[in-house]
């Protein structure tokens, strides 16, 4: 069985690689683009459309203020590259927004960018796969029909892919990057051609209906609150961001550098197709709505459009208006979307299990997410990732405009306190620089992000503003659980790390035992019982018994009889057990040597039997599992087990059973310079 399992696992993660081979695992930055920009690339596929799906509450009549609305984003996300590639140049160990903030603010500062970080990660992929299925689900009705279950599977798949190591991931998800990229680069270039120079006019297929404006007569209020959500959702698109931060060491040498080169690449295409798209889409006339009342909002020929009715995305529209329905680049532009939505999911499969192995470095979650897997990846904070993203793409329903509402809060948190922890950094460094031309560096570094925080700061209460009652208080109170939850697992490891703490002074010899205690279980006297007792002979302790408890009154006098027969020169106590208890005599009788003995040591020596089954651990070695945990509780009492390998437990050690004295417990290579001796 463990073979076929471990067949199974190198067929679907590969061959386990050299702690060695680390350093084969670095990106160039052609294969870090698409690693840490997928995310910050894709949001172009649903960023601009929330933007008009917000605005059409208050009818098309409001579509006029999504440009100005596209403005502040763009201003919002070049600030934002800007300021994180001061991050990159000044922290370029990995640690990102978390090292900064703790750095800089403090401990718990940290904590507060890591927790909403981490949230923020698992809603990255809930939300690129559950838009993913949505362009998958135009086209194949089963998709669309079964949506939670479909975006759970690719989930999976894109786990299994990341086990396989940073860099098989970023190799196969660079060409589908690569050709979103160029797509809708090639979109945006041809629509705009047709429009500005050959005066074509582009209409989307819904350029002809009409939206039933669910407020109307806003007051200016409402008006400014609505603009402001618009807003909010627009912001979608500066996630991911963060990421490259994050992944410095995943890069090449000289890493900072080209850490900063990407971040500014991925900026300049994410600025360039966000504004071309939502320009597209308000010259082709795309009318949306929200999804979950278009067939009631949306008219047809001045019809609701019914149940039946599909919202197509806005990216789809824009290409039916350039390019024509059915042709082949409209056909390129939706598949490499839905593919760049599933992968977009990659930057955070990169960037949580880094920082959570940050902070199991640091003591905040279990050690066990530091550890790098088979393929050099940090295994088990991809699976928890996957997990957590599951449960949301089952419990929401896979529905993306749900989803959506919980979004970006955790990360413009992180933009936030970042920003300020680097002004912080820069003022501290202000105090000792005396170089001119560095303080010159400084000054300007730390303008760009006092302006960062500032504006990471505003859109933070805009987002926390408009859309608490929609779904952002789910964050709201997942964030201060993960925060709880690691100061909790930092105080439990530190009250630990004090108590086993080794005295540097000379050992006390008042707290050395004075004896050894030693005791063999036996319930019956057979081969196992036979070398325990030789094993617990050879440790020479002071004094040495074997226990017996009697449930049946005659098998423990047969055991008595026997025992005197044979002649073991270890004596045996038989413990009563009038109700028929193993555990509870033994255990009240060690309390009871401990007690007459405070400073003797008691070795508890159990036989125990190998097993090559999974079935047979339950039909042996129950009573002496119950029996250890209960001992391991007791202070000064030692538990030692004797195994004793049955012949199913053969297969496993893929060789059948040496006949020499012994040579089940020695290794093979012994047995076989044995066997070379006696020919």
């Amino acid at each position: 069985m463990s073979k076929v399992t471990d067949l199974v696992k190198r067929l679907f993660i590969g061959r386990a690689l050299r702690s060695t081979q680390l350093h084969e695992q670095l990106l160039p930055k052609r294969i870090a683009l698409p690693v840490f920009a997928s995310d910050a690339l894709s949001s172009v596929a649903y960023a601009p459309q929330e933007i008009l799906v917000i605005l059409s509450l208050a009818g098309v009549s409001f579509y006029h203020f999504s440009p100005w609305v596209a403005v502040a984003v763009v201003v919002v996300m070049l600030t934002v590259v800007a300021s994180y590639r001061q991050n990159v140049h000044a922290y370029p160990s990995g640690g990102g927004d978390y090292e900064v903030a703790t750095v800089n603010l403090g401990p718990n500062a940290g904590l507060t960018v890591a927790s909403a970080l981490m949230v923020d990660y698992v809603l990255t992929v809930a939300v690129s796969v559950a838009n993913g299925v949505d362009y998958v689900g135009a086209t194949i009705p089963y998709v669309a029909q079964h949506k939670p279950l479909v975006a759970i599977v690719i989930v999976i798949v894109l786990t299994l892919v990341n086990l396989r190591g940073i860099r098989e991931s970023g190799a196969a998800f660079a060409i589908p990057t690569y050709a979103f990229m160029f797509a809708v680069l090639g979109l945006i270039m041809w629509g705009g051609f047709r429009v500005l120079v050959l005066g074509d006019e582009l209409r989307a297929p819904t350029a002809g209906y009409e939206i039933v404006a669910e407020q109307s007569n806003l007051t200016s209020f409402a008006a400014a609150f609505l603009i402001l959500r618009a807003f909010s959702s627009g912001c979608a698109a500066l996630t991911g961001v963060e990421a490259i931060s994050n992944g410095v060491p995943a890069f090449r040498k000289p890493k900072s550098k080209n850490a900063a080169n990407t971040l500014l690449m991925m900026g300049l295409v994410s600025v360039t197709m966000f504004v071309g798209i939502i320009s597209l889409g308000l010259a082709s006339g795309v009318k949306v709505a929200d999804p979950a009342v278009a067939f009631r909002d949306v008219l047809i020929d001045g019809r609701p459009a019914g149940p039946g009715y599909y919202q197509q995305p806005i990216i789809s529209q824009v290409a039916d208006a350039v390019f024509g329905n059915g042709s082949l680049p409209f056909f390129v532009i939706s598949a490499v979307t839905a593919l760049i939505l599933f992968l977009a999911a990659n930057t955070a499969f990169n960037g949580f299990p880094v920082l959570g192995s940050i902070l199991a470095q640091d003591r905040y979650l279990p050690r066990q997410l530091h550890t790098r897997g088979d393929r050099l990846a940090f295994s088990n904070g991809i699976v928890i990732l996957a997990a957590g993203a599951c449960l949301l793409l089952w419990g929401f329903e896979a529905d993306v405009s749900r989803l959506l509402n919980l979004y970006i809060l955790g990360v413009f948190v992180s933009f936030t306190l970042s920003q300020i922890g680097m002004v912080r950094h820069w003022s501290r460094h202000l105090r000792t620089e005396t170089d001119p031309k560095v303080r010159h560096q400084m000054y300007r570094s730390r303008t760009i992000n006092f302006f960062g925080g500032v504006m990471t700061g505003l859109v933070l209460l805009v987002v926390l503003f408009t859309k608490f009652t929609h779904g952002a208080w789910i964050v709201c109170v997942a964030m201060p659980v993960l925060f709880l939850m690691m100061k909790g697992i930092h105080r439990h490891y530190e009250n630990v790390s004090r108590e086993l703490a080794a005295d540097d002074s000379a050992v006390d010899e008042s707290i050395l035992p004075a004896r050894n205690h030693a005791i063999v279980l036996v319930s019956k006297i057979h081969k196992p019982t036979l070398r325990a007792l030789a094993y617990a002979r050879a440790t020479r302790p002071s004094k040495l018994e074997a226990i017996t408890v009697g449930v049946e009154g005659a098998e423990a006098r047969e055991l008595q009889e026997e025992w005197e027969r044979r002649g073991i020169p270890v004596p045996l106590k038989t413990l009563d057990s009038p109700y028929r208890e193993i555990t509870r005599p033994i255990l009240e009788y060690v309390k009871s040597l401990r007690r007459r003995s405070p400073r003797d040591v008691v070795s508890v020596y159990i036989p125990e039997y190998v097993v090559g089954h999974w079935w047979e651990h339950i039909l042996h070695n129950q009573s002496a599992l119950r029996l250890k945990t209960r001992l391991l509780f007791q202070p000064g009492v030692m538990v030692i087990s004797v195994p004793w390998q049955l012949h199913s437990s053969d297969r496993l050690k893929g060789r059948p059973e040496p006949l020499a004295p012994g040579a089940s417990r020695r290794p093979r290579r012994e047995v076989a310079r044995d066997e070379d001796v006696k020919a």
